[in-house]
């Protein structure tokens, strides 16, 4: 059954030919291919990406690696391969792919770390094969279970230990005498061992009576104290096994006889200390452990003297002499060996990961492990974990926070226990904490183990406990179940723009006075304003709607009627679709319509997910949203944001002085965001190409702050710099910002990464979050802030950071395939069924089988990267876009600036209703010129393609001191007035063009809701709701609204890019807003080239919609919002005075005055109100 390789003395690996520059790989070699072995070569091929090592393993057994806890388990099926724990053909796949070679029934005989060479003994087969050189050598030997040697009898045949398959099969063997049949089997051992042993003599069903013998007074005296050993005593007792405690044995009685002139020795009982016998026939010890450590010792390596033996390792696990390491039993840490397989395990891992890791991330250390055990031995459930025998030894660690109290105090660590016991269930527990009840440090379960899982993670992680310690053992009193949805409050805010609470959402909705989610937001003005709302306001609507009996559906738009956006994403994937009118052909309702500002931009987003073509390629740039249109944030004033990237918050000087430069040039605010990076504000469109040129030619790309895709991953120094740091936090942000920069969503993504547990990059609040361990990173996903903030949870703990990167690959294509428009990570998961576990199934496990598939499209995606800003930069069509009119290159500013704190800024916008909005009736005007003319404004060339394009092709003019907008959509042409009259803004040629169905496109039963024209506000209270009371008892009900122009999808409108108010191009009135609307103008191209509109005298059409007249000013929205504040400043002194002391806490009566009045003015809140704008 051996593996070999050819020539076990040959250098470590074979030569590279010339042309090569792979480095030739190391050689470890393992001697031990147990549990603990096994565990460390599984970890090292799975941490060694790059395969820079070849392993050889030597195991003293004919088998390969088996599982040594369940052998009891063998006696059932008497197959050893059950217990393997990687099939034969594991070894010869890894023989081929990580360069693994395992030799069977092969000993190693001694070990030269002068020479780093072993002499073996192999098998008769390869007899050849005596030296092996290696450059690191683990020993993973184990160790021996004791056998009493002074004890007279203790060779005589029937006498067992019970370790490994020959141990097994040799008392099976024996067992099988009809001699045996119905004798006393004795397991001498009342420890874990001893009670499994017992187990094991039972399922031979040959033993008339099974006896275990334990010298102290109850079993488990390593685990569990008098009283709940004597519980498992009792149960142990109830299935049939004696127990003798207090017992121990003086000699093994036998009865001699010869064999072929040999003596032989059989055994014939036991006799014990105090005279008294048992007679038995098969005696099994089970007394402990003793490690092998004789090939280190032999060959000069450190070793224990005292006790068990064991080789000496120090933190790192490298013994006295060089690159030789030892781990699992055979090891001795601090003067301690293991014999339980958690402490192998937790050494094999911390190994694997420094011989892989170790460069990119600070080395591990092995500290001081977990010994807790949770068994079911003998059909009883068996628990321990922590110090659990703090209150009879002492506590041997206490909580940091405590630790420091008490060396400040020079107190001494108490400890108090709290013991639940129940006779008739036959339960025990016993907890121990610090004296204060703060922290739990330990324990002891018998009967019922359920908490066990609970409770174990509370002492490693030394958390202080925020419940009496009653209550972890009674368990905590429920008030009820709070799934942290539904329960919020009816007085709850919801819009802060409109101020807007949960009441008014759910009143007209159980009235039926709004059936759709258009008709809520259209009476209540919740999500008209920054839209930030729109995600809370969802989840009300849906879960009232389904309170009320009504179904609802979760389609993106009237549009799409049978489809949400994961399926659109499906459709398009897998038919391969790249157009707007091609995703219209096959899943539209009409298939000559031209979307809306709801499906557009998700559209636009599934391209992007899918083939990452440029936004502002012709077939996708009218789909996209406001900000991707000109790749950058538009402003309050009509002006944009330029965000370069910052990845992971590190920056040159070189780079620090070009955005200096860049933003003194052309008057930018700046200012440094919490995602670290700077942005600057106030760019005019046609100043973009220029700005973007000098910081492309610096080295820097787009930030894509502008998209909803990966925006920054943020970090802490970490190791960099940081004394505290575990991992380089940096480097690591540095590699995830690198690797998804780019990458478009559903939303917005945000990163983190944290060098250690004081968290400083705020990992734990982002879509995904890593925080170093000494073990790798903890993956924390699914956390985002926003109008309802969710902290992070926890998908994966303590990855090496070579599998970081798979694990977010998997998530993130995840979610971008099933989220629904514009969900974060957080809402996803929420509704996700299944949720997070569901979640680790598919991205872990690979319970769907698509994990392969979701890290090839990301590398797809990954490889794709192109910076959308330089290849804007070489681009002549795309850099005609950037211009402020398309008729002149002359410039207008659509709103008054002021200088705040020694920058520029726009001014505060005006209440709505304090003049904020513009309510005249524009669309009156058509009827109200004095006269009209035909008007030439721009070549018609400038529209050539409008009619193949998804949104027209559209255009600002100018004309006197008036911006107008044209566009050409579908072989006509539309005008209007360039100006929003919502907030006065100048940007509806940049706007959304959309169509509502035709009325045979129009399906009641199957239309998702959407926004309807708006229905007249009354001032009044609803007194008679249109809906029968027992409507909510009536079975399920679709939900719909739909839209419709009786002149069919030909008459688009136009959706302003600042707050979504749509206008009709062809009468002007506002869809979702009555009290606004547009004017609108008659155009056409004529034969010399040119296209004409027909207008008023220029003076007339100044005096309605001049620039000047209608520009937001300084002033209009009243006094600064921290006038008052700043004036109690003055007044105190502090402003403009440094290194005052501050006051005492507390506010004098004038303070709370100002204080109340700063919170009325601000507290209108959000786009359209006083407050701040962010």
């Amino acid at each position: 059954m051996a593996n070999t390789s050819p020539d076990m003395a040959s250098s470590t690996s074979p030569s590279p030919s010339p042309e090569s520059t792979t480095p030739p790989r190391k050689r470890i070699v393992v001697v031990g291919l147990g549990m603990v072995g096994i565990a460390f070569i599984e970890k090292l091929i799975k941490l060694d990406t790059q395969r820079q090592y070849e392993i050889v393993v030597i195991g003293e057994e004919p088998h390969v690696a088996y599982n040594r806890v369940g052998l009891t388990s063998f006696f059932s099926h008497r197959e050893v391969e059950q217990l393997y724990l990687n099939p034969l053909e594991w070894y010869k796949q890894h023989l081929q792919t990580s360069s693994l070679t395992h030799h069977l029934s092969t000993t190693a005989l001694s070990l030269s770390p002068d020479t780093k060479s072993l002499i073996i003994s192999p098998p008769p087969s390869t007899p050849s094969l005596t030296t092996l050189p290696y450059d690191y050598l683990i020993l993973a030997t184990g160790s021996r279970a004791l056998l009493p040697t002074s004890t007279p009898g203790h060779d005589a045949a029937g006498v067992f230990v019970y370790r490994n398959i020959a141990d097994l099969q040799s008392l099976i063997t024996w067992s099988s005498d009809t001699q045996i049949k119905g004798s006393t089997g004795v397991v001498v051992g009342g420890g874990l061992l001893g009670l499994e042993a017992a187990k094991a003599l039972m399922d031979l069903q040959v033993f008339g009576r099974v006896v275990v013998i334990e010298r102290n007074g109850w079993v488990l005296s390593r685990q569990v104290d008098g009283e709940a050993g004597a519980l498992v005593l009792e149960g142990v007792r109830g299935l049939g096994v004696e127990v003798l405690t207090r017992k121990r044995v003086k000699e093994v009685e036998c009865d001699e006889s010869k064999d072929e002139g040999k003596e032989k020795k059989k055994v014939k009982g036991i006799r014990f200390e105090d005279g008294e016998f048992l007679a038995c026939s098969t005696i099994c010890f089970a007394i402990g452990i003793q490690a092998r450590d004789e090939l280190a010792r032999e060959a000069g390596i450190t070793c224990t003297e005292r006790g068990g033996g064991g080789i000496v390792v120090d933190d790192s696990l490298q013994t006295s002499a060089a690159d030789v390491y030892a781990i699992g039993e055979c090891a001795s840490w601090k003067g301690q060996t293991f014999g339980l397989i958690g402490p192998g395990v937790e050494m094999a891992d911390v190994l694997a990961f420094n011989f892989t890791q170790a460069h990119i991330h600070t080395p591990r250390v092995f500290k001081r492990p977990d010994l807790s055990t949770k068994l079911k031995l003998l059909g009883v459930e068996v628990a321990s974990f922590g110090d659990f025998f703090a209150d009879r030894d002492g506590p041997k660690e206490l909580p940091p926070k405590l630790r420091r109290e008490l060396k400040k105090s020079g107190g001494k660590a108490e400890v108090k226990a709290l013991t639940y016991k129940d006779p008739f269930l036959s339960v025990y527990k016993k907890y121990i904490f610090t004296s204060d009840g703060k922290y739990l440090l330990g324990g002891m379960m018998i009967g019922d183990t359920t908490d066990y899982v609970r409770l174990v993670p509370l002492v490693k992680t030394h958390k202080e406990l925020d419940i009496p310690p009653s209550q972890l053992i009674l368990g905590a009193k429920k008030s009820g179940d709070d799934n942290g949805d539904d329960d919020l409050p009816d007085d709850t805010q919801i819009c802060s723009c409109h101020n807007v609470t949960k009441a008014d959402l759910v009143a007209p909705l159980k009235s039926g006075e709004c059936t759709s989610l258009g008709d809520l937001k259209s009476c209540t003005k919740a999500g008209t304003g920054c839209g930030g709302c729109m995600p809370l306001v969802t989840s009300i609507f849906n879960r009232t709607m389904a309170s009320l009996g009504t179904e609802v559906k979760n389609n993106l738009c009237p549009h799409f009627p049978e489809y949400s956006r994961a399926d659109l994403y499906n459709i398009i994937s897998v038919k391969r679709l790249r157009t707007l009118p091609d995703v219209m052909r096959e899943a539209g309702a009409d298939a000559d319509s031209l979307g809306c500002e709801a499906c557009k931009p998700a559209i636009a987003s599934i391209f992007a997910s899918l083939w990452n073509d440029h936004v502002m390629s012709p077939a996708h740039h009218g789909l996209q949203d406001t900000n991707d249109r000109f790749m950058g944030n538009i402003q309050r004033n009509g002006t944009f944001s330029v965000v370069p990237r910052v990845a992971a918050g590190e920056i040159t000087p070189e780079k620090l002085i070009v955005i200096g430069e860049v933003a003194k040039e052309y008057n930018l605010y700046t200012k440094i965001t919490g995602g670290q990076r700077i942005d600057m504000f106030g760019a005019k469109k046609q100043d973009l190409l220029n700005i973007w040129k000098k910081l492309v030619d610096a080295g820097m790309e787009s930030g894509h702050a502008y998209a909803k895709s990966l925006r920054t991953v943020k970090s802490c120094v970490g190791t960099t710099w940081c004394r505290y740091g575990v991992g380089d936090s940096v480097g690591m942000a540095v590699r995830l910002e690198e690797r998804y920069k780019g990458l478009r969503g559903p939303h917005k993504i945000k990163g983190g990464v944290s060098g250690c547990t004081r968290e400083c990059a705020e990992a734990g609040n982002k879509d995904f979050g890593l925080i170093a361990t000494e073990k790798g990173f903890n993956i924390l996903i699914c956390g985002n802030g926003g109008t309802t903030p969710k902290h992070s949870v926890l998908l994966a703990k303590d990855v090496p950071p070579t599998n970081v990167i798979p694990i977010i690959d998997r998530f993130l294509m995840f979610y971008i395939r099933t989220a629904d428009k514009l969900q974060r990570t957080a809402r996803w998961l929420e509704a996700l069924p299944g949720g997070i576990d569901y979640l680790k199934e598919v991205i872990l496990e690979d319970r769907l089988g698509i994990c392969a598939s979701l890290e090839a499209q990301m590398q797809e995606l990954v490889d794709s990267y192109f910076d959308e800003w330089a290849e804007a930069l070489n681009n002549p069509a795309m850099q005609e876009r950037f211009k402020q009119f398309a008729n002149t290159d002359e410039g207008q500013p659509p709103m008054e600036v002021e200088i705040d704190r020694g920058q520029e800024r726009p001014v505060m916008w005006p209440r709505e209703d304090e003049g904020g909005s513009a309510k005249e009736d524009f669309k009156g005007l058509r009827d109200k010129w004095s006269s009209t003319t035909w008007q030439p404004v721009l070549e018609a060339s400038y529209f050539q393609g409008a009619d193949d394009l998804p949104n027209g092709i559209s255009a600002s003019i100018k004309r006197g001191d008036t911006q107008l907008a044209v566009w050409r959509i579908k072989g006509k042409y539309y005008a209007s007035q360039q100006m929003c009259p919502h907030k006065r803004t100048f940007a509806l040629s940049d706007g959304f063009v959309g169509t509502d169905l035709s009325p045979s496109s129009c399906s009641s039963s199957a239309l998702p809701p959407s926004p309807p024209s708006t229905p007249p506000r009354s001032s009044s209270p609803v007194t008679s709701p249109p809906h029968s009371p027992t409507s909510s008892a009536t079975p399920a009900t679709t939900t719909s609204s739909c839209t419709t122009n009786p002149a069919g999808p030909s008459s688009p409108w136009i959706s302003c890019p600042f707050h979504k108010r749509n206008f009709s191009l062809t009468s002007g009135s506002c869809k979702n807003d009555n009290e606004l609307s547009i004017a609108t103008f008659d155009v056409e191209e004529r034969d010399d080239g040119m296209v004409y509109i027909k207008l008023p005298p220029v003076e007339e059409l100044d005096r309605e919609l001049g620039t000047k007249k209608w520009m937001v000013k300084k002033g209009e929205a009243g006094e600064g919002q921290f006038r008052e504040l700043d004036e109690l400043n003055k007044s105190k002194g502090i402003e403009g005075k440094k290194g005052r002391r501050g006051r005492k806490p507390g506010a004098s009566e004038a303070g709370k005055e100002v204080g109340k009045k700063l919170v009325e003015a601000v507290g209108g809140g959000g786009c359209g109100g006083p407050r701040l704008e962010w």
